[in-house]
């Protein structure tokens, strides 16, 4: 795993959109552009950045850490997010890079990490929690994607709590 470069924005986009039908990982209902990702991709820096997974010099996967709520005192919590291209999902490189991206928090002065998760979402919400995150909250039915509505968990994890 290693920090994403504007190289890799075409890469991280295409793995997003192919999360977009199944209606699994992503409120976006229709694929996104290079630059409407572009700010996205530009506002990751030293203390939240995006990191992209490698594999045979194939985006196999991207984390990224973004600032939570925007407030000042929330400055030592980030929201987590990660995708998996389908060509590599299943091999466990979600988890490989939850585990590195975690390890790495401490230094950048995050204390605690919250994953917004679709409560219908099974392997996301596994993953968390097979990394330690609990479940925090639960808004229910707060998206609406092709007449259906959907409910989205809050997980969380403190780093204090858990090695």
């Amino acid at each position: 795993m290693r920090r994403a470069t504007l190289d890799d924005l075409e890469a991280i986009v295409d793995i997003y959109n192919a999360s977009i039908p199944g209606r699994l990982a992503t409120a976006d209902t229709l694929p996104v552009t290079f630059e409407q990702r572009l700010t996205w991709f530009e506002h990751h820096d030293d203390r939240r950045p995006l990191f992209v997974h490698e594999i045979e010099k194939s985006i196999a996967g991207w984390v990224s850490l973004e600032p939570f709520y925007g407030r000042p005192a929330y400055h030592a919590t980030a929201e987590v997010s990660i995708y998996v291209s389908p060509d590599f999902q299943g091999k466990g490189i979600g988890s490989l890079m939850l585990k590195e991206c975690l390890a790495q928090c401490p230094a950048l002065g995050i204390r605690n990490v919250v994953g917004y998760v679709f409560s219908h979402n099974q392997p996301s919400l596994t993953l968390l929690q097979r990394h330690g995150f609990k479940h925090w909250g639960e808004l229910p039915e707060i998206a609406e994607m092709d007449g259906n509505l959907y409910s989205l968990s809050i997980l969380g994890k403190c780093l204090d709590d858990t090695p």
